[in-house]
């Protein structure tokens, strides 16, 4: 994408942009009243299927497979073994199809293939579905009996759950929205304004639009990672915060197009206006832009940045962590975003110093006792998290060893190591209190 084509979408974009009029369809026929609540089941299940064969062709089997093999196990598997079984077929699954995407594109050498890497976004996506019902049925907070209906016939009451593992306007990205408002907003939305998640969704693809248009500006002044191999000194410095900025702003713009599609279809409305919302909230939203450019805690960045993953990570790993919780989540997002090695690298450095990042504020606020002391701790403290949330950006998107080895040894490396060594003296210092 440059500036003779600033419009240039990722195919990812595109196909989001392709299912809005859809999305908007949808919701139109739910608030005029014209669909059943089994039809609208059908139409989201249906719309997810078409989307993901035009957007992944034959590699949609990626999807459809672990759909089924769920929908078995939620029916079959009582709930105190469910979240298990789910977790192990989830995560096998993926971890399969990963390991097949490292075989083809470094023993095979193939080309990038745009949409196995849609299929395989789609299936993060689905894990986390997948092993949020598991964990709500296993809770107790979704129950088999009233929430499939006793009685009923087995494909209709299935329906449900291979809607909400495939409906269209959450397939490809979007915030992870929980069976249970998936099931209240469904039953509601005859209740909600037609205008109103038209207007909200417009409102966020004229920022995604914006947020788009700015990162063509930014990329037309250079400095893509590509130039690490020839910069020198802090030159390289100014190249990752750089091309970090390039990767935040197109995650930016995506997440927030995700959300309008979740608004078009009516999924973004406040949970207020349908009955039983209370037990279902939920804030579907995963851009904080503000909170994450501002921030000088990195431990307040890792909770805001992808805040519906974050918190999907929380309950799913770090409660559930009997030792080295923090370690444990990093180490385990590692492992579901592929176990690439900069992938692996970049998550345990990221622990590494969000555990640095609990122990040192607290000692340089104690440190900071006028005004101009608090505002120096604030501009420096701020200045380090952007470069070292920079440096972890950079490594993560790294996919060889060789460039890796590149940014662990340009001066970037100094400002996770000044964090390291500080976290090293500050439990030194205080095992000798």
């Amino acid at each position: 994408m440059d500036w003779a084509n600033p419009l240039a979408l990722h195919p990812l974009a595109f196909y989001q942009l392709v299912a809005f009029p859809f999305a908007v369809s949808f919701h139109y026929l739910c608030t005029s009243g014209s669909l059943s609540l089994n039809a609208r089941y059908v139409l989201l299940l249906v719309g997810g299927c078409l989307l993901a064969c035009a957007a992944m062709g034959w590699y949609a089997l990626m999807l459809f497979i672990p759909t089924f093999c769920s929908v078995a196990i939620f029916h079959s598997v009582g709930p105190l073994q469910v979240h298990t079984w789910a977790f192990v077929l989830q995560m096998s699954w993926q971890t399969l199809c990963h390991l097949g995407l490292h075989y083809r594109g470094h023993y095979l050498q193939g080309a990038p293939c745009v949409r196995l890497t849609l299929a395989l976004s789609s299936l993060m996506l689905q894990t986390q579905k997948v092993t949020s019902l598991a964990l709500d049925i296993h809770e107790g907070k979704v129950t088999m009996g009233s929430e499939w209906g006793d009685g009923r016939e087995p494909l209709l009451q299935a329906l449900p759950l291979c809607s909400y593992l495939l409906f269209f306007p959450a397939l490809l990205g979007g915030p992870l929205c929980s069976f249970r408002r998936f099931q209240v907003q469904i039953q509601g939305s005859c209740t909600s304004q037609p205008t109103r998640p038209l207007r909200a969704a417009g409102q966020k693809c004229l920022c995604a639009l914006a947020l788009h248009l700015l990162r063509m500006a930014v990329r037309s002044c250079g400095a893509p990672l590509a130039r690490l191999t020839d910069c020198t000194g802090f030159g390289c410095v100014y190249v990752v915060w750089h091309s970090a900025l390039l990767f935040k702003l197109a995650y930016y713009s995506q997440w927030v197009l995700d959300e309008a599609l979740l608004s078009a279809a009516g999924f973004g409305l406040e949970l207020g206006h349908a009955p039983g919302a209370e037990a279902a909230g939920g804030d579907l939203s995963d851009a904080d832009i503000w909170t994450l450019e501002t921030t000088n805690r990195i431990a307040l960045f890792t909770r805001t940045w992808n805040k519906s993953t974050s918190r999907w990570l929380r309950r799913l790993v770090f409660q559930r962590s009997p030792a080295q919780p923090l370690l444990a989540t990093f180490a385990f997002s590692a492992w579901w975003h592929g176990l690439h090695p900069g992938q692996v690298f970049g998550f345990l450095c990221w622990a590494a110093m969000v555990e640095a990042d609990y122990r040192i504020h607290p000692f340089l606020r104690s440190l900071a006792k006028s005004w101009h002391t608090k505002l120096l701790y604030k501009a420096l403290t701020w200045v380090q998290t952007q470069l070292i949330i920079a440096y972890i950006t950079a490594a993560v998107e790294m996919r060889n060893f060789s460039a890796l080895w590149l940014l662990g040894a340009s001066y970037n490396s100094f400002f996770p190591l000044l964090y390291g060594v500080s976290l090293l003296w500050l439990v030194m210092r205080s095992r000798e209190k």
